[in-house]
């Protein structure tokens, strides 16, 4: 695929697997799930689930901005909790960093995350 491009910064986590931070094709940006972790130490940030909620999207805008595009580009996004409680959370943090309109959503409960977190988020992106 010529028009693939591997999106990569410093200014959020480096991936823990066998996967790029974002993969641009054509003007649409897919962003891998995000973590709430630290850039520079790669260490879950401390605090409470609000704490790890700004985390996970400072992660997020840091690859968007990585990409040419900032938050409010992201089309789609999906929301990963181990806690569904934590929900209307995850909800009034976003309305911090989102205005109307807001992208597609889903949010989904799940038995368990990677560093064994209680959220994830991964999101698609269109740019220019």
């Amino acid at each position: 695929m010529g028009n693939k491009t591997i999106i990569q910064t410093n200014k959020a986590p480096q991936a823990i697997g066998t996967y790029s931070q974002a993969v641009k094709v054509g003007q649409t940006v897919y962003l891998s799930g995000q973590i709430p972790l630290v850039p520079e130490t790669m260490e879950l940030v401390g605090g409470d689930i609000s704490a790890r909620i700004r985390q996970v999207f400072d992660n997020l805008r840091a690859v968007c901005q990585a990409a040419g595009g900032e938050l409010e580009d992201i089309v789609k996004l999906n929301i990963f909790l181990t806690d569904l409680d934590n929900f209307s959370i995850v909800n009034d943090i976003m309305a911090t960093y989102f205005k109307k309109p807001y992208p597609a959503r889903a949010a989904v409960g799940v038995a368990a995350l990677p560093k064994g977190t209680d959220v994830e988020m991964d999101a698609v992106m269109v740019v220019g």
